[in-house]
């Protein structure tokens, strides 16, 4: 290689402002500063979720000066850490919650609605409907035994306790041995009648 070839003559360099890699991201926040600003610092009380960006020199800076509770008479800094307990929601004593003042989120003491409660499409009004008893007794879906048992007695899935009641009175009347002389198949035709009673009793539908 050598030292004076005419080549070194054309060789540019460039300057080191363009040789250097720029520089990305945030620049740090402290006045006079031009470093990289990738540390978060809080801007204070009162702008909760707000940050300075600040360069690592800095932020341990302020870090090392900063205060929560500046500005805070004492008793407004105790009433403040005792709240934080809580996370600073609101309490109600024993006895004087939102239930006893009858609001229940949104809902009477009576089971019905609030004044404040929006049920445009009434997915809670039977909730107040049974509270008034005014809406439809809810019945689950009935078993086969129990449909079946109902059959015996005459009745479809759809029939009340009051009318079970009247029901099996008239088959036992009807079917009763002292009204049919004696006769068995009046006695077997009782005998089925009870035990379906019996089971729709123990089924609660009775």
């Amino acid at each position: 290689m050598k030292l004076d070839s005419k080549y070194f003559d054309s060789v540019r360099v460039k300057p080191d402002h363009e040789r250097l890699p720029r520089q990305e991201g945030p620049v740090c926040q402290w006045k006079g500063c031009a470093a990289p600003g990738h540390h978060r610092a809080p801007m204070g009380r009162g702008q909760e979720g707000r940050y300075y960006l600040l360069c690592l020199d800095h932020v341990r800076q302020f870090n090392a000066s900063y205060n929560y509770f500046e500005g805070m008479s004492n008793a407004a800094i105790e009433a403040y850490q005792k709240d934080s307990v809580i996370g600073h929601r609101p309490t109600w004593k024993v006895g004087a919650n939102s239930w006893a003042h009858g609001t229940r989120h949104g809902m009477s003491q009576d089971g019905g609605l609030g004044p404040r409660f929006n049920d445009p499409h009434r997915f809670f009004g039977w909730r107040a409907d049974q509270a008034a008893g005014t809406g439809p007794e809810q019945r689950r879906p009935l078993r086969p035994l129990e449909l079946k048992s109902l059959e015996a007695l005459n009745l479809s899935a759809s029939a009340e306790r009051h009318e079970i009641k009247a029901r099996f009175k008239e088959l036992v009347k009807r079917h009763h041995p002292d009204s049919n002389g004696g006769d068995k198949r009046s006695e077997d035709k009782l005998r089925e009648i009870i035990q379906a009673y019996n089971y729709l009793k123990q089924a609660g539908l009775v």
